[in-house]
């Protein structure tokens, strides 16, 4: 008789590869039924991941730490999780105007891997902190592991790598805190059940990662003064939506016409934060860029010539 290898009775221990009883029959049910099963078992994600808010709190502090004084954040994953962290840290850039080195995803298997499947990539740990060094990370960095099992080796790795660089680290995961064992500054465990198909973690633990790193990045983009009342005023003007949106905003936060906000901006150089505390304050481009600098990047105080260090 063949021996099991250790893998296996790892594999079905884990809370991602349970089986869900609450869709048993969902390969015999109608499309209604389907998506009836589908939609209540995704009405569980948001509360998993409410339990963790203390923990994505002291990552978020972790992290704007790390941005206030030159470090960046690293997303580690494979497969889905991988894809989510290059997702996450992809769309930064052109939402809060961040340099596209602030936040960074890697992923097993490189750049084929966001595309299609390298199954066997995620298997060594070594290819993990290879992809750490080849990335250049270095003290004062964060890394933050996605893993929904807890147990991907590429992402195991990549984390002791960065604890022996001197970076501050993260892991997100869906398996329960009490089996969480890796050492690491900050975990976020939210547990979402069992899959509807199982062991396919693309969808609620899929779901519940997506979550949790819009709170990071978003929450961290906020603190460092990325966005005036509710409204993104560092985006980056790289398209017609974005020029539009840009447009906008000035004219939603001053109350001027769209004439007057495109040349509000053209004169702030295209930068709304700029146009914001120019037209506001009744300032020149200079003595905005001066109050901005001041505020630490805020707008509300930079508009009161106040300095501002967030706390």
């Amino acid at each position: 008789m063949a021996q099991r290898p250790l893998l296996f009775d790892e594999l079905q221990q884990l809370a991602t590869e349970q089986r869900n009883p609450r869709s048993m029959q969902i390969d015999t049910a109608s499309v209604p039924t389907i998506l009836d099963i589908m939609n209540a078992e995704d009405h569980l994600v948001a509360e998993a991941v409410g339990t963790q808010l203390t923990w994505i709190g002291e990552a978020v502090d972790i992290i704007v730490h790390a941005f206030r004084n030159g470090g960046r954040l690293f997303y580690a994953g494979a497969g889905t999780s991988g894809r989510l962290g290059i997702l996450d840290a992809s769309e930064c850039p052109p939402t809060f105007g961040s340099d596209p080195e602030m936040v960074q995803g890697l992923i097993a298997g490189g750049l084929p891997a966001v595309f299609q499947a390298q199954e066997g990539a995620e298997d060594h740990e070594e290819h993990g902190a290879t992809a750490l060094d080849e990335a250049g990370v270095r003290a004062g960095d964060v890394v933050c592991g996605i893993a929904a099992s807890r147990r991907t080796p590429f992402v195991i790795g990549a984390v002791k790598h960065a604890r022996t660089l001197g970076c501050k680290t993260l892991f997100v995961t869906c398996t329960p805190r009490e089996a969480f064992n890796i050492d690491v500054d900050v975990a976020i465990c939210p547990v979402v059940g069992p899959e509807v198909i199982m062991g396919s973690t693309r969808m609620k633990s899929g779901t519940a990662q997506k979550l949790v790193l819009n709170m990071l990045t978003t929450a961290s983009m906020i603190r460092m003064g990325k966005v005036y009342e509710n409204m993104m005023v560092d985006l980056q003007m790289t398209n017609a939506k974005l020029v539009e949106r840009s447009k906008r905003t000035v004219m939603t936060v001053t109350g001027v016409a769209y004439d007057e906000a495109t040349q509000i901006l053209d004169a702030a150089g295209g930068h709304v934060k700029t146009a914001l505390v120019m037209h506001l304050a009744g300032i020149s481009r200079e003595e905005a860029a001066n109050r901005l600098e001041k505020a630490s990047g805020f707008v509300r105080p930079a508009i009161e010539d106040q300095a501002y260090t967030p706390a």
